[in-house]
């Protein structure tokens, strides 16, 4: 599995090889891309494990999102922290144009059983999934320690 980000996220990358670094092939490496774009990445060993997660979040190549999703703290700290975006302090998402609409609205039941109220927003053709602004304290409650200093103003901590 590849874990890529852009350079500009060293501090993020770093922080996951570390907690990776026993099942990671290798450090994190930069990388040129097309145009300007510097990536920083680094890879994971082939184990049984995460093939079986991959199963899960994937069929027939499209990413899902199983019907047994479940959410913590730490499972949504990580996740804002790699697909979370705000649009002035009180506009906050969770970018998952990429999902259907159907799992998207998985995604919303398993953030009300944390205690989250979230919608759908069109985001240009597709949708995405907007924190509603009665629950940004609690979304700040829940990542305030679980979110790296580099990735604190994606929420405003």
């Amino acid at each position: 599995m590849e874990f890529n980000h852009s350079f500009k996220q060293k501090e993020y990358v770093d922080w996951k090889y570390l907690i990776l670094k026993n099942i990671s092939g290798s450090a994190p490496k930069i990388r040129k891309g097309n145009g300007n774009r510097i990536a920083y990445r680094f890879y994971s060993k082939q184990i049984f494990e995460l093939s079986e997660l991959h199963k899960l979040f994937y069929k027939n190549g499209k990413k899902i999102i199983p019907d047994a999703i479940n959410l913590d703290p730490i499972i949504l700290s990580v996740w804002f922290m790699d697909d979370g975006s705000r649009c002035r302090s009180v506009d906050v998402y969770l970018n998952t144009q990429q999902f259907s609409i159907a799992d998207q609205k998985k995604l919303i039941l398993a953030l009300e059983k944390l205690g989250l109220k979230t919608a759908l927003n069109k985001d240009k053709i597709y949708y995405r999934l907007r924190f509603l602004k009665s629950s940004l304290p609690k979304l700040r409650e829940l990542l305030k320690d679980k979110i790296i200093p580099s990735m604190k103003y994606k929420i405003e901590l």
